[in-house]
């Protein structure tokens, strides 16, 4: 090597890599954007719309400021529901009438604007959400157009804004304690009902998964049965009310279902589990026929059952239905009841298979007892209405009526 060469390293050059550098936030200048696209089409939504779609604007960095436009004209001040100081555009949805004509233009031209980018749909939510919790600044008015606006969003299916996001925010216990969640939802429901049915009201409330909830939105000095039906009553929602009541019942009843099958199975002392059904069922203002129902399928279900031994788990059963008449007996007070037992447990043997040919040995038992008057087990046979496994059972029960009618004869 000459003395005037320098020495080189060798082997490949290794380039850096750049850094991504991000565009500043100008959520200002987005704003006016959209602003001046409204203004200068006069606030018709389509050539809004239109407009928008070619917009090169980066609705995925600014989704949320668009939708405040969107909703109040402009960017909504940090804990205030009004826009920023600035330019703003006067065809928000809340400054429009509180109508549903009016409103529903708002709703289809923001599907139309989701349809063509629908990442924008988190926004949305997010923005809507925010709203919601903020209902206490609003008046009553613009709380109503909140609500139809609600209502049309999963009237419209609104792709991917998921119900159970949106109502969950409204349990916020400070919304709730002053009454503004119940008047919301009210409106929402009854915006809802115009072109749903109840059914789609129902599958709604399902997916808000709020079916089981609806009394929390009730402030807590009012949240009894009798104030959700009177409220939902006099909003004209009485179907809500049907439904909420029978709700209430089917949870109370399956709590009453598993406390009889835990006392059963633990040989509890008769006369205390009488006392104790009697008492829960005197406080919830349970159906006596949906206690009989629910009393004979805690006996069965208190019942360990034998996997394959047919005539094992016979015995049992008689066993059981022997054991613990006087507590069948205790609510079969009544012909009527008395009926609605014999129905149930027509319907149990015909839906287990094991129990098919038990029928009429359950039957004579019960009488035995004197749970089942014999006027009640002859009006059975003769006009019994229930067609499961009729035809079947009556045969099986014809020696025990035959019986039933010579001593009645004898008599």
């Amino acid at each position: 090597m000459s003395s005037k060469e320098r020495p080189t390293l060798g082997g490949t050059r290794i380039k850096t890599r750049k850094r991504n550098i991000a565009a500043p936030l100008d959520t200002a200048s987005f704003a006016d954007a959209i602003v001046q696209i409204y203004l200068e089409h006069g606030g018709d939504l389509e050539l809004i719309a239109k407009d928008i779609d070619a917009a090169d604007l980066d609705f995925s960095r600014y989704g949320e400021t668009f939708f405040e436009v969107v909703y109040t004209g402009g960017r909504i001040q940090l804990g205030s529901t009004k826009p920023e100081e600035g330019e703003s555009q006067p065809y928000s949805i809340l400054n429009c009438e509180a109508s549903r004509e009016k409103i529903l233009p708002h709703v289809l031209y923001i599907q139309k604007i989701i349809r063509r980018r629908p990442f924008m749909i988190k926004s949305l939510e997010n923005v809507m959400q925010r709203q919601l919790q903020s209902l206490e600044l609003y008046e009553q008015a613009d709380r109503l157009k909140l609500a139809i606006f609600t209502a049309l969003t999963f009237t419209q299916k609104l792709s991917g804004l998921p119900p159970e996001n949106i109502f969950s925010v409204l349990l916020k216990d400070s919304l709730v304690a002053k009454g503004t969640v119940l008047g919301f939802i009210t409106d929402c429901f009854k915006e809802y009902l115009v072109e749903n049915s109840f059914d789609d009201l129902v599958a709604l409330l399902k997916r808000a998964k709020i079916e089981d909830r609806l009394l929390e939105f009730f402030p807590m000095q009012k949240r009894t049965m009798e104030a959700f039906s009177e409220h939902f009553s006099k909003a004209g929602l009485a179907p809500l009310v049907e439904y909420n009541r029978k709700k209430v019942f089917d949870v109370k009843l399956k709590e009453l279902k598993t406390h009889l099958t835990d006392q059963i199975s633990e040989n509890a002392d008769m006369g205390e589990l009488i006392e104790s059904v009697k008492l829960r069922c005197k406080e919830a203002s349970l159906p006596d026929v949906d206690v009989v129902r629910t009393v004979w399928e805690a006996l069965m279900d208190a019942i360990q059952w034998s996997g394959k031994n047919q005539q094992q788990n016979i015995n049992l059963a008689l066993r059981q239905v022997k054991t613990w008449g006087t507590l069948l007996g205790s609510f079969t007070v009544t012909g009527k009841l008395e009926l609605e037992l014999i129905y149930t447990i027509q319907t149990y043997c015909y839906e287990d298979a094991k129990l098919m040919k038990l029928f009429p040995e359950i039957i004579r038992a019960l009488y035995d007892q004197d749970v089942l008057a014999e006027d009640t087990v002859l009006l059975w046979f003769r006009k019994g209405s229930n067609p499961k496994g009729r035809q079947t059972f009556v045969k099986g029960l014809e020696p025990f009526v035959k019986w039933l009618e010579e001593a009645e004869e004898e008599d």
